[in-house]
């Protein structure tokens, strides 16, 4: 079947996410510095969860431009992984409302694990469908920053029970790993 329907539903529901996201953020109670800076660990926190939901959003679209069809598999691959990010809005206002405490950070870090096992999985089922020789194989090739990612995360969530900021730091190393733009994809195509 067609991947057009699957493509709109996953940006909507991105576009979503992103909006739940800053709806959540308050407004300053006062109106000085003091006010402004109360908010600062939701603001980023919100910052963090809008970078990561755009490279979710970013690298499922190249995935998807580069694949020809979905199936049963697929579309049910997708709505794991966006049941896992739609949870980011929730995770990641809980994270800065209690100013980064343990048990927010941890399952924050739970949540980027599992949207990042879900992302593997969603990309795995692909690959089921179109082969181990397929465009797509090749532009995803070994897939070390995914599973960098997972490593990063599992190691991060132990610190999160001890050294919340050692576990902070590792999902920005995250974050910064897939910033920097991936063009496994755009180079098959253009090839």
């Amino acid at each position: 079947m067609g991947k057009t329907r699957l493509e709109a539903f996953s940006d909507g529901v991105l576009a979503i996410i992103i909006t739940i996201m800053v709806l959540e953020l308050k407004v300053p109670l006062g109106d000085d510095l003091t006010a402004l800076y109360e908010l600062l660990p939701a603001f980023l926190s919100y910052l963090l969860s809008f970078v990561y939901v755009g490279i979710y959003w970013n690298n499922h679209h190249h995935m998807l431009h580069i694949s020809k069809q979905v199936n049963g598999a697929v579309l049910w691959a997708n709505l794991h992984l966006l049941f896992w990010l739609s949870l980011i809005p929730f995770s990641a206002r809980w994270m800065g409302e209690s100013h980064f405490a343990v048990l927010p950070v941890a399952l924050y870090g739970v949540d980027l694990l599992l949207s990042a096992v879900a992302y593997y999985i969603l990309s795995h089922s692909l690959l089921a469908l179109h082969g181990k020789e397929s465009t797509l194989a090749k532009a995803l090739g070994a897939d070390y920053k995914g599973k960098v990612s997972v490593v990063l995360y599992a190691i991060a969530l132990p610190f999160a029970f001890f050294q919340v900021w050692v576990a902070c730091a590792l999902y920005v190393l995250v974050a910064l790993i897939w910033f920097v733009p991936d063009k496994r994809i755009e180079d098959v195509v253009v090839k």
